[in-house]
C-alpha cells in the first residue's frame, strides 16, 4: 500500500465519527418512495444528499427525469485516466410494522456496534460510503486519481422508473464510464467480503378479486355466492405445489438457464450451516423446490412468494361478513434467460383460468427487471477484488444474490462495461424489516475500501 494511500485511510479514521454523525442525519429522514404522503421528505433526502456530495468536493445538480429528482455529482479532472459511475439509492422501504421496532424506525440508535433505522444498510449507508470515501481523498490531495461520477436515484424501492428512462435516454452520453460501482448487496458473511456476479430479475403482480356489489351478512348469503378472499386463497394455492416447492404456472420454467457445475462447486464449498440459518430466521426447518441446495434455491433458481393479502375485515374481534373485494401482491424472482414480460403473461393467463367461478379477477403488473450475469475477470475486477482484500484481509468469494436491482441491467446493457456489486452490509442486517441494521465497522470499512479501490484502479491504468 503507497504512502499516498495510507494517508487518505488516516483521514478516514479522524473524521470517521463525524460521517457517522452525517449518516445519522441522512437516515432521520423518511424518504419513503412508494407512499405519496412522504413526498416532501423525499425531496429532502434528496436535498441533504446533494449538499453532502456538493459539500465533498462535487459538481452537483438534480435531474429531473419524471419521478423523484436523481441527484447527481461529478468530478471529472483525471484527464486521461478511468471513470467510474457510483450508484445508489436515497429512498427506503416503509418501516411497517411500526410495533416491531425496538427505538422509532427514523432515529437511529447505536445498538452494540450496529446503526439501527430504516435505511441503515438499503441504501443510505452503503450510498454514503461512496460519498465520504471521495470527500476524503478530495479533502487530503485536492484530486482523486481517476474521474467519478454519482447518480443517486429516489424510486428504487418503487420501481425505478425514472432512472431507467433517464439512463437508456442518456445512451453513456453523460454517464459514460469505464466500470460501474454499486453498494447495495452484503457481504458473505462478517469479516468476508464478497462480489456478486448474478441477480435475480423480477415481474411483480396484483391480483384484484371482486364479488358483490358490497360486503355481505356471511351468514344470511354465505353459500349463495362465491367469496373474493376464499377466490384470491384457491388461486394462491395453485401457484406452486406445496411438498416439491416447484411453481405450477405452465412455461414458467422453459426458459431457465441451469446452474453451471462450477458454480454448484463454488457454492458448495462455502461455509454455510443449515440449521444456522434457519435458527437465525426463527424458522424450525430450511424449505424449497426440491432438488436444489438452500444456497442454490436463494441465488440461482426462480421464485414465486405471496408479499401480501388484503380486504375484509381486519380489525379486533369478530365480525361476520362476506367481503366485496380481496386481492394479493406476489412477486415472483427470476434468473437466467428468464423475461419478465413473458413471466407476467404467463402468471396472468394462468390466474384467470385457475380462478373460480362468480367472481371479477384483474391482474396488474406493477413492474419487472431481468436477472443478471455479470463479468468476473477484468482490471475492474481485480483492482476491487485487490481492495477487499487489503482493507478486510480476506479475498472476496463470488457469489450470486437472491434479490433484484433493476438498474443493474440497464448499466451492463447501455453502458457496455463491467458493473461491480461492492456491498458491505451483512446477511442479517435485515433490510426490508424491523430493526434493519449497518454495522458501524462496516460502514468505515465500506469507505476505506472505495477509496483504496480507486487508487487501485489507477494504479492498474498505468
Amino acid at each position: 500500500m503507497t504512502d499516498t494511500s495510507r494517508d487518505v485511510l488516516e483521514r478516514i479514521d479522524r473524521e470517521k465519527e463525524q460521517y457517522l454523525e452525517e449518516l445519522k442525519d441522512f437516515l432521520r429522514i423518511p424518504s419513503i418512495s412508494t407512499d405519496p404522503d412522504y413526498r416532501e421528505n423525499v425531496l429532502e433526502a434528496a436535498a441533504y444528499l446533494e449538499g453532502q456530495m456538493k459539500a465533498a468536493g462535487l459538481a452537483t445538480e438534480q435531474i429531473d427525469a419524471g419521478g423523484y429528482p436523481l441527484v447527481y455529482g461529478e468530478w471529472t479532472g483525471a484527464e486521461g485516466a478511468p471513470t467510474v459511475l457510483f450508484y445508489g439509492h436515497y429512498d427506503v422501504q416503509p418501516p411497517d410494522p411500526l410495533g416491531e421496532w425496538r427505538n422509532p424506525p427514523f432515529e437511529p440508535t447505536d445498538e452494540n456496534g450496529f446503526l439501527v433505522a430504516r435505511g441503515a444498510t438499503d441504501d443510505k449507508g452503503q450510498t454514503y460510503t461512496h460519498v465520504k470515501a471521495v470527500a476524503a481523498m478530495l479533502a487530503e490531495r485536492g484530486s482523486l486519481p481517476v474521474n467519478v461520477k454519482l447518480i443517486v436515484e429516489g424510486e428504487e424501492e418503487s420501481g425505478g422508473t425514472a432512472i431507467e428512462r433517464f439512463v437508456r435516454e442518456d445512451g453513456g452520453k453523460r454517464l459514460g464510464a469505464d466500470c460501474v460501482v454499486i453498494s447495495d448487496t452484503s457481504m458473505y458473511a462478517e469479516g468476508q467480503p464478497a462480489l456478486i456476479y448474478g441477480l435475480k430479475g423480477i415481474a411483480y403482480m396484483e391480483i384484484k378479486v371482486t364479488g358483490p356489489a358490497m360486503d355481505l351478512h356471511s351468514g344470511t348469503f354465505g353459500g349463495g355466492v362465491t367469496n373474493p378472499l376464499n377466490a384470491v386463497a384457491t388461486i394462491i394455492s395453485r401457484l406452486w405445489d406445496a411438498d416439491t416447492g416447484k411453481v405450477l404456472i405452465p412455461g414458467f420454467y422453459d426458459d431457465v438457464r441451469p446452474i453451471e457445475d462450477w458454480e454448484k462447486k463454488e457454492f458448495a464449498a462455502l461455509p454455510f450451516d443449515e440449521a444456522e440459518y434457519a435458527r437465525s430466521l426463527g424458522v424450525d426447518q430450511t424449505h424449497g423446490e426440491e432438488g436444489y441446495t438452500t444456497r442454490e434455491r436463494v441465488w440461482a433458481r426462480p421464485t414465486c412468494d405471496v408479499n401480501g393479502i388484503f380486504g375484509g375485515y381486519q380489525g379486533k374481534g369478530a365480525k361476520t361478513v362476506i367481503p366485496s373485494w380481496g386481492g394479493a401482491k406476489i412477486s415472483m424472482r427470476l434468473v437466467p434467460d428468464q423475461d419478465p414480460h413473458d413471466i407476467a403473461r404467463k402468471f396472468t393467463e394462468y390466474v384467470q383460468q385457475v380462478a373460480p367461478p362468480g367472481v371479477k379477477v384483474e391482474v396488474e403488473d406493477l413492474h419487472g427487471a431481468g436477472p443478471t450475469l455479470l463479468e468476473t475477470e477484468g482490471p475492474a475486477v481485480e483492482a476491487v477484488r485487490q481492495a477487499l482484500e487489503e482493507i478486510w484481509g480476506a479475498a472476496p468469494v463470488m457469489v450470486r444474490e437472491g434479490g433484484s436491482i433493476p438498474i443493474v441491467q440497464t448499466f451492463a446493457e447501455v453502458l457496455d462495461v463491467p458493473v461491480l456489486m461492492l456491498g458491505f452490509g451483512l446477511p442479517d442486517d435485515g433490510l426490508h424489516s424491523p430493526n434493519e441494521r449497518f454495522k458501524i465497522d462496516n460502514f468505515y470499512g465500506g469507505i476505506r475500501t472505495v477509496a483504496r479501490f480507486l487508487d487501485r484502479l489507477a494504479e492498474s491504468a498505468g
